[in-house]
């Protein structure tokens, strides 16, 4: 897993200023601030219900936000066409995968190419993307809505990498799976993250399994980012141990170290 890189020196790539989106007259997320960083993977954690979710639908352009600015690679894409937002490199894979369930694994893959221009790259992407999830070339030619849960996400995944993207934003990908498969798709998306560059903004609940993927995160409580730091610091404070990490006894014993240290002084 990922060892918490410093991209601190690196170009900001997505940068989210005071970002307000609602449903209807309830706000889902509140002056949301956050940057992401060339080659970087970075986490917004959450409980269910806070607002992960609309953050990267807002980026994608599926909700338009009422207030707020979004760039993408230094461009204003706020409210823009979805369409629009994928040709200039960003992939969003959904929560609940949700793959076209009548076409094959190998047409939902070129599917998520249909903006590209190279076409003569496409054939060795998808090469790569079966190196990646092996899985996928056996079922290639086999109905996707006929793939398992993991091997769906494995696709969503893997659509989204054919739009050869610089950005990839990845919505809860370990719901409905299991704790071994979870951490196979983990480890496979810091691979994809080391070995292509691809920066990454990944929203999850399992909190354990996205700490110790990404680089930077961003801790989101009733629409508002309310903690960030670098993944490695997230880990070690006494509430994150506690309300995300299930280390509440763990969270206890380093308070009480720390007044023992501070009577002591």
């Amino acid at each position: 897993m990922s060892d918490s890189t410093d991209f601190s020196g690196q170009p900001v790539v997505l940068n989210l200023l005071n970002v307000e989106s609602a449903y209807g007259p309830i706000k889902a997320i509140r002056g949301v601030s956050l940057k992401v960083r060339k080659g970087e993977i970075a986490t917004v954690l959450g409980s269910n219900g806070a607002g992960k979710t609309t953050i990267l639908k807002t980026i994608s352009g599926i909700i338009d936000p009422r207030k707020g600015t979004i760039e993408f690679k230094g461009e204003a894409i706020t409210a823009r066409d979805p369409a629009y937002i994928v040709q200039r490199g960003l992939s969003h894979v959904p929560e609940g995968r949700e793959v076209f369930a009548l076409l094959s694994v190998q047409d939902n893959l070129a599917m998520g190419a249909y903006t590209r221009k190279d076409r003569d790259n496409v054939a060795k992407d998808m090469e790569l993307v079966y190196r990646y999830f092996p899985i996928l070339k056996e079922r290639a030619t086999q109905d996707a809505g006929l793939l398992s849960g993991g091997q769906q996400q494995m696709l969503s995944i893997s659509r989204a990498l054919m739009a050869n993207p610089e950005l990839i934003l990845l919505d809860e990908p370990s719901l409905g799976l299991s704790p071994k498969l979870t951490k196979e798709i983990f480890e496979i998306v810091v691979r994809i993250n080391r070995e292509r560059g691809t920066t990454i903004l990944l929203v999850e609940q399992n909190a354990n399994m996205a700490l110790n993927a990404s680089d930077y995160g961003y801790v989101l409580e009733n629409g508002r980012i309310v903690m960030e730091d670098t993944c490695a610091r997230l880990r070690e404070k006494d509430d994150i141990k506690e309300f995300f990490l299930g280390m509440k006894e763990e969270g206890q014993r380093a308070e009480r170290r720390w007044k023992k240290k501070k009577n002591w002084r």
